[in-house]
């Protein structure tokens, strides 16, 4: 086990202690390690870059219509309270020349996920990243999350959910670009 592992189980341990559990308690006992391992799990995209996820998957490509994924499942941490918001993203962009490997999109949202988080900054994020890497016409992201800090104290509005939206380039300039978008995410199954 590396040193950061073990100093993470030590602070579960004294969070426990800290709120009146017993970490001794056979229950409780091996709490410390698990927590360790999800905190690793949960804020991994910290140690992901953008060049290992896209792999060399941009291809030179004359098409130019709008390329949509929508219905992204996404999960991240609430960098106020560290509880946990969750929904789905949809991320289009708008080719000029290159494409990217469709895989690659839902891996950027994850890996923007994977960190301490405001809905707001992940959304943004993830649209500049796409606009950095592709250089497209456009890019616009939509994130509908459902945020426990919201649904489970503060205000406990349990059907409450929160959209964000980013657009650069056509998806800003163009409203007939932008109704296309949102009329292709609004689309049932």
């Amino acid at each position: 086990m590396n040193k950061d592992r073990q100093n993470l189980e030590k602070l579960i341990e004294q969070l426990l202690i800290e709120i009146g559990e017993d970490p001794k308690r056979e229950g409780l006992l091996k709490t410390p390690s698990r927590v360790a391992a999800a905190w690793e799990f949960l804020a991994n995209g910290y140690q992901r870059d953008i060049n290992s996820i896209i792999n060399d998957a941009i291809f030179k490509e004359s098409y130019d219509e709008m390329v949509t994924v929508r219905d992204i499942e996404f999960f991240s941490l609430c960098e106020h309270h560290l509880l946990p918001f969750f929904g789905k993203a949809h991320v289009a962009y708008i080719p000029d020349g290159k494409i990217i490997g469709l895989s690659k999109i839902p891996r950027i949202v994850e890996m923007f996920g994977r960190r301490l988080q405001v809905q707001e900054r992940m959304t943004k994020e993830i649209a500049e990243t796409l606009n950095d890497v592709l250089q497209p016409k456009g890019v616009a992201v939509v994130l509908e999350g459902r945020h426990l800090c919201m649904q489970m104290r503060g205000v406990e509005k349990k059907n409450s959910y929160a959209t964000t939206s980013f657009m650069v380039g056509l998806f800003r300039e163009d409203a007939r670009t932008r109704k296309e978008f949102l009329d292709i995410i609004s689309m049932k199954n």
